[in-house]
């Protein structure tokens, strides 16, 4: 398989046209290593991010469902605080590791004593997280357009300003000494730390860039930068001159994660469509190309400590972890479509709403699962923010509302950010009376319980 010359676009589909046979012996001749597939159940929502401790080599992972899990095996340990959706992860150290998401907040996490510490100061959520070499600072990545840097020792933060749009990650080089961000503005842009100054915008096109990777090593820093945008194009662009090196363009979009092996030699990216590309950062050709997932995006990627391994996750609650020499054998993530997913003639009309709006949130069991929701269980005559064991906003405490066909019919109809303004409820409104008063009747005999048996219907 050729590499691309500087400066050359490869076309990942007309190669696979062109020689099918190649990417089929590639992928059958790759050595098996001594790694297993696995999967890591027990969130309850979408995986949003994966990191591995490259001290221990434990995998942490994000999840929509307002947790984080630090994993023993396949045995979860939960780290609940955040009050919204939990974007990215990162370790500091083997007992360490701090969080961000959608509540505009980050988590440092101590496992040995148990304790949380909450960094605020952002005012829109936290996308990217980057620890320094010397483990002393955390660098933030915020749609509020800064970049964070935080003493993990405590103490007031310092802000980047200079993105005109969200930013979307940062990376530390190796030696400390820059942080490279990326934003929706188009732009990566590369920072003196030792000034709190931007030195230099390394690119820029005309679409936000979401992830990006550092990578090569000349002795003393990185050489060069690998990103991917909302084009789906992943481009990688030399450090020291800022020429585009090469550029992988494919029929599919957005690139939404992307990971660098340990030892440098692969990139892995993830796009929109469920597609899992690893490239050979020695030769730039590709290794694997395959659709990981049935359903959704893959939002997640992070190689083992060892390199041995890619774990991967998206719009299942479900982290899937590929021996690397062979990840074209193993089925496809998500087997079984979500109910969001679900193709609308397969639902009724009350289903349907209920899946669009409610599902990803909220079950319907008695035990609710993890979601980052209560389960809706029985919901007709509860008071709102009474169910035990889970952590409500005050203003729901405070509300005072029975939920009831009323209540839950005005909820949609004015939006929970006007109903109940200051809740965690994301927003969202059903603006045609037959589509609420659909999901009622839904809501009603799926969360309502069978007096014959005291089995839920």
């Amino acid at each position: 398989m050729p590499a691309t010359r500087p400066g050359q676009r490869f076309d990942v589909v007309a190669f696979a046209k062109a020689a099918p046979w190649a990417v089929f012996f590639l992928c059958q001749t790759l050595a098996a290593g001594a790694a297993e597939f696995q999967t890591l159940k027990g969130h309850g929502g979408p995986i949003m991010d994966v990191a591995v401790s490259k001290d221990s080599g434990t995998v942490a992972t994000a999840s929509f469902d307002n947790s984080v899990g630090v994993w023993s095996g396949r045995t979860a340990h939960w780290l609940e605080g955040h009050a919204a959706a939990v974007k990215v992860v990162a370790f500091i150290d083997p007992e360490r590791l701090v969080s961000a998401g959608d509540d505009n907040a980050l988590i440092l996490w101590d496992l040995g004593n148990g304790s949380k510490t909450p960094l605020e100061g952002h005012t829109a959520k936290v996308m990217g997280l980057a620890v320094s070499p010397d483990k002393d600072l955390i660098a933030s990545a915020s749609w509020d357009t800064r970049i964070g840097l935080w003493p993990v020792a405590g103490g007031e933060p310092d802000y980047l300003n200079g993105h005109t749009a969200g930013v979307n990650k940062v990376a530390f080089s190796r030696d400390g000494k820059w942080l490279f961000s990326a934003s929706v503005d188009g732009s990566i842009k590369q920072w003196d730390l030792s000034k709190r100054a931007e030195k230099q915008v390394v690119d820029r096109n005309g679409f936000g860039i979401n992830v990006i990777a550092l990578g090569g090593f000349d002795g003393a820093s990185e050489t060069w930068i690998a990103y991917g945008s909302q084009d789906g194009v992943t481009r990688v662009v030399d450090l020291a001159t800022g020429e585009r090196l090469h550029e992988f363009a494919f029929e599919r979009r957005p690139i939404l994660s992307m990971t660098l092996s340990p030892d440098g030699s692969r990139l892995a990216t993830g796009d929109g469509h469920g597609y899992i590309t690893v490239l050979n950062t020695e030769n730039w050709s590709i290794e694997t190309d395959f659709k990981a997932a049935l359903k959704g995006p893959i939002w997640a990627l992070a190689f083992s400590k060892d390199g041995a391994v890619l774990h991967a996750g998206g719009i299942e609650n479900i982290v899937y972890s590929w021996p690397v020499a062979d990840l074209a054998r193993f089925d496809p993530m998500a087997t079984e479509t979500p109910e969001f997913l679900k193709k609308p003639e397969e639902m009724s009309n009350g289903e349907r709403q209920f899946a669009r709006k409610c599902s990803i949130c909220h079950a319907l069991t008695p035990d609710g699962g993890r979601k980052a929701g209560p389960t809706l269980h029985e919901v007709f005559g509860r008071r709102a923010g009474s169910l035990p064991g889970y952590s409500y906003s005050q203003t729901l405490l405070e509300s005072g509302i029975v939920w009831s066909e009323e209540t839950i019919d005005g909820l949609f109809l004015d939006g929970p950010d006007h109903y109940i303004p200051g809740s965690k409820m994301p927003m969202q409104r059903i603006v045609r009376p037959a589509d609420r008063d659909d999901l009622i009747d839904y809501l009603k005999a799926a969360t309502a319980v069978d007096d014959s048996d005291g089995e839920m219907e």
